[in-house]
């Protein structure tokens, strides 16, 4: 008589199921967006105009300024959204340390290219 492999395949399934629910997950890292920016370019229907907008500034605990407005930022994939009580924006993340704001402004269209500048030091000695 054959040995009935049901309960041998439950308890695999079972020990399955356990390794799923006790290990945790792997979750994305999100990109450090911390840090200073500047205006880099800004384009109002299409045409480069002078970029003279305040600097946006992004700190490590989640909170942000941008010329006198001040509220918490989040991270979501390739966006970061800015928001205080009443009033969100939201921004993509770009490649070379770059936040892209696209709306429409009294005059159309406009796109704020906002980047961040970072140091690398290298080697150096006092000596």
């Amino acid at each position: 008589m054959k040995p009935n492999p049901f309960p041998i395949r439950w308890m695999r399934l079972t020990l399955l199921a356990a390794v799923i629910l006790v290990v945790p997950t792997c979750q994305a890292q999100t990109p450090s967006v911390s840090g200073r920016y500047r205006c880099a370019t800004a384009k109002v229907q299409g045409r480069s105009v002078a970029c003279s907008a305040a600097p946006l500034i992004l700190k490590n605990d989640g909170h942000f300024e941008l010329r006198g407005w001040e509220g918490n930022y989040l991270v979501t994939g390739e966006w970061v959204e800015l928001s205080d009580s009443v009033v969100r924006s939201r921004a993509k993340i770009e490649p070379g340390h770059k936040i892209v704001f696209r709306y429409r402004g009294k005059h159309g269209w406009c796109e704020m290219v906002y980047e961040r500048r970072v140091a690398d030091l290298g080697k150096t000695s006092l000596g």
